[in-house]
């Protein structure tokens, strides 16, 4: 992954409210991040396949559910750059409007 390739999957608003969740969270399914962002399934989806497709995520199939989550193997130079972001985007509203609707779902893959 170049610099280039990752600063061009975070510029958009809905893959970095995903980024950063998931950096958050460390791992989350597509209908949490669907209520945690308020947005349809189909758009949270391409979203996640073009991260997953530009190698910043990876997804693991448990049981019924698919978890995204960020890729371990990305370059060493990536991953302070991902801190930065998160810092800077947790102090935003939007930010902790998501992660409250992320803790308060109910029914939650990994809480059912």
């Amino acid at each position: 992954m170049s610099p280039v390739l990752l600063f061009k999957c975070l510029s958009d608003d809905t893959r970095l409210r995903c980024v950063t969740l998931l950096q958050k969270q460390g791992k989350l399914c597509v209908c949490e991040l669907t209520a945690a962002l308020e947005l349809s399934q189909p758009k949270i989806s391409r979203h996640l396949a073009s991260l997953r497709q530009c190698g910043l995520l990876l997804d693991s199939r448990e049981g019924q559910w698919v978890y995204y989550r960020i890729n371990p193997n990305l370059p060493d130079w990536a991953f302070p750059l991902l801190d930065n972001a998160l810092m800077a985007v947790e102090h935003s509203t939007v930010f902790h409007q998501d992660l409250e609707r992320l803790q308060n779902m109910e029914c939650r893959p990994e809480m059912a």
